[in-house]
């Protein structure tokens, strides 16, 4: 039996302008009794069809819309056409930037809600994050091996949010063999190795490339602190702009340990990078007492905010550390500050480092913003898509 979902009044609005999520309170009654996941029909409260949808009872996201087509069906053919269509894009920016791993589908801005993919040569590394998700798996894994035959598929749905969905996490492999310990991908004749299994996300944070990129023009010749450095990516590519020292800085010895791998397989200079198991925080704070300084700090930080209410104690926490980073500056330094928190806007951020300068005592120039990489769109309906944003700062 069809399951229908009406609408209150004047809550359509968001739909005719195809945003995908309706949240309960826009709900006016259910016609049916829909199981977690199930495909349901929308329309306005006059009973005019808008959207056909995945239904999850315990978000407050309450359906993700799959599609805006009355004659759309949600089945095996349907994820064939979302993946060639994301495909096509990412062919562009693979060959353009020498691309062996990038994100194949990224959610909602690909048409897709509650499912992000990576793909590290021929393993596609998935996260199933919502209800629709995770009721459509055998349909969206049926698609990918009738576009990919030879492809291996590991899930990495390992993530809290399911949680919120009534999910358990869960990982393994879905189709094909098992990842190696790392699989070596390539971005702009950068070598990286990436843990699918063990690493964070998926395995690495490929929503930083073009930010990467970017750094390389401000680091030749100069002693850069990397931190939070994960897998060394930004170090990497200070190695290869020419930096004279690098230190990459992270509490995770596996991700050290990792990063100095990746420094050898690229065969750049050892000599001229280092790799400290330390917290961040409190190293910023030895170093300022020490009265140690580098040219050029590079401050990728984890999500500081997960939700609304953790907001504030992020916005401390981004000051803080942009704070520290100004103060072991040299003047004329760079800082190269991103965050990555969805709910930290470009604005509020560019705020929190200007208070941060006054802190520190320095002035401080904007001169570039940076955002996720080419391969992680911004759907023009769905502008929740995007979230990580950055500046590079010049400090005087």
């Amino acid at each position: 039996m069809t399951v229908s979902i009406y609408l209150v009044k004047g809550r359509e609005k968001s739909l005719l302008r195809r945003h995908p999520w309706i949240f309960s309170r826009g709900i006016q009654r259910i016609e049916g009794e829909p199981i977690l996941g199930e495909t349901v029909e929308v329309f306005d409260h006059k009973g005019t069809w808008l959207a056909r949808g995945a239904y999850s009872p315990q978000s407050q996201i309450r359906v993700r819309v799959w599609t805006f087509e009355r004659n759309e069906i949600i089945d095996t053919a349907f994820f064939v056409r979302r993946l060639q269509q994301a495909q096509q894009l990412r062919d562009v920016l693979a060959k353009r930037d020498g691309l062996t791993g990038y994100r194949l589908i990224a959610a909602e801005s690909d048409g897709l809600p509650g499912i992000t993919i990576d793909r590290y040569q021929d393993y596609f590394v998935c996260q199933l994050l919502s209800a629709g998700a995770e009721h459509q798996r055998q349909a969206l894994i049926d698609a990918l091996v009738q576009c990919y035959p030879d492809c291996n598929v590991y899930e990495r749905s390992d993530v809290a949010v399911r949680k919120k969905e009534g999910l358990k996490q869960q990982t393994g492999v879905l189709v094909g063999d098992m990842p190696p310990a790392f699989v070596v991908i390539e971005e702009n004749g950068i070598k990286i190795n990436v843990d699918i299994v063990g690493g964070h996300k998926t395995g690495f944070y490929l929503d930083q490339r073009d930010s990467r990129e970017a750094s390389v023009k401000y680091v030749n010749g100069k002693r850069v602190l990397n931190c939070f450095c994960y897998t060394g990516g930004f170090g990497l590519y200070a190695l290869k702009g020419g930096a004279s020292e690098v230190v990459n800085v992270d509490v995770s010895q596996h991700a050290l340990d990792t990063a100095k791998e990746n420094v050898k397989i690229n065969q750049f200079p050892m000599e001229n990078a280092q790799f400290l198991n330390a917290d961040v925080f409190k190293l910023l704070r030895d170093y300022r007492e020490r009265g140690e300084l580098f040219d050029v700090v590079i401050m990728d930080p984890p999500k500081f905010a997960e939700s609304k209410s953790q907001l504030v104690g992020a916005c401390r926490g981004y000051k803080d550390i942009n704070m520290l980073a100004m103060q072991i500056l040299k003047p004329g330094g760079m800082l190269l500050t991103y965050s990555c928190s969805g709910l930290m806007d470009g604005g509020l951020f560019q705020k929190i480092i200007a208070d941060a300068a006054l802190d520190a005592k320095r002035d401080v120039q904007f001169i570039e913003r940076f955002a996720q990489a080419s391969d992680h769109p911004l759907d023009s309906a769905y502008p929740e898509g995007f979230y990580l944003k950055g500046f590079a700062c010049y400090v005087k």
